[in-house]
């Protein structure tokens, strides 16, 4: 979702880095790259390990939540990424299944999915918090398969994070690297293609590279 659908990583960016004010901790841009693509509860397991916190994980990311929540409510100028609400209208149109597999949590994604109208479009949605680990683990893109009751030859995931596009490959899934504008500093050379803008794809591409798969 974040970085292939909707642009909150200023958002996140933006709560993030008060908390860490807060935490009296330095988080190095290095650093802070390393985490996307990762759930709110392993970035703050992994920060715990690095600094030393001993705030319980559940309390940190509730502080975490809080500020994002704060920020996102008073954002006025946040919008779907240019071209992606016709590319899922049309996808959707031309009976292609969507299935949403993020690594943010299912009260962030459904304050984006409510407030663009986004549910009606896709058939499930996977939650990284469901999982103890993170992406570049595959679990969340095995379970997205699953659900899709699909061959793997006929999913394909649209990844914008090095650790996302990964997972995808780890999970044995065609990936669409997507250069997105927070994703500039992201490794997407193991995806399969890459692409810069939403209008490079359409379903009757999506189904040729399906009817090519083994």
């Amino acid at each position: 979702m974040d970085g292939v659908i909707v642009d909150t990583e200023p958002v996140h960016h933006y709560a993030y880095h008060e908390h860490f004010k807060q935490l009296n901790i330095d988080v190095s841009p290095e650093l802070y790259a390393s985490f996307t693509g990762n759930s709110t509860k392993n970035v703050y397991e992994k920060l715990k390990a690095i600094f030393g916190i001993d705030t319980q994980t559940p309390d940190l990311i509730q502080v975490k939540r809080g500020l994002f929540n704060n920020a996102f409510d008073t954002k006025k100028d946040l919008y779907l990424l240019e071209g992606v609400e016709d590319l899922i209208k049309e996808l959707h149109s031309a009976g292609i299944q969507l299935i949403l597999a993020s690594s943010a949590a299912k009260v962030t994604i459904d304050r984006v999915f409510t407030r663009f109208g986004l549910y009606p479009y896709f058939s499930h949605i996977v939650s990284g918090e469901d999982f103890p680990k993170s992406k570049p683990d595959p679990a969340i893109f095995v379970e997205a398969w699953r659900l899709s009751g699909h061959q793997k030859s006929a999913c394909i995931v649209i990844e914008d994070s090095t650790n996302g596009v990964r997972a995808a490959k780890a999970a044995g899934l065609f990936c669409i690297g997507y250069v997105s504008e927070n994703s500039k500093a992201q490794d997407l050379s193991q995806a399969d293609i890459i692409i810069e803008h939403f209008n490079q794809v359409d379903s009757e591409m999506l189904k040729r590279i399906g009817h090519t798969m083994p």
